[in-house]
């Protein structure tokens, strides 16, 4: 029997809010999103305005196919919401959540 110095009710909230299976899978995926660092300037642009992919583009000095795959894969994460104007279609923060991601990363760097 293996012997453990934790208490009976530390090891039951471990073994019961560690996250596993799906959770585990779908956090993982979210964080990972965060990993890249072109991914990481658009959201933080889209956290202070709503813009276009030229916009986007043209502020950041990426170039436009660049700009709208990583839009893509950030609308498909759920992490923006678009709005089409006529022709042209804004990107936004999804939620203030993906925000206060960036900015509790930026306050643990300590920036």
């Amino acid at each position: 029997m293996e012997t453990l110095l934790l208490d009976r009710r530390t090891k039951e909230m471990v073994t019961e809010y560690v996250p596993s299976g799906e959770l585990l899978t779908s956090l993982t995926r979210f964080f990972s999103i965060f990993s890249d660092a072109t991914r990481l300037r658009i959201l933080s642009s889209l956290a202070i305005s709503e813009m276009c992919v030229t916009d986007i583009s043209r502020v950041l000095g990426i170039n436009q196919t660049t700009v709208s795959h990583q839009l893509r894969y950030l609308k498909d994460a759920g992490l923006v919401r678009t709005e089409r104007h006529g022709k042209i279609i804004f990107y936004a923060i999804f939620s203030e959540i993906v925000n206060d991601v960036l900015l509790k990363g930026v306050e643990f760097l300590g920036y």
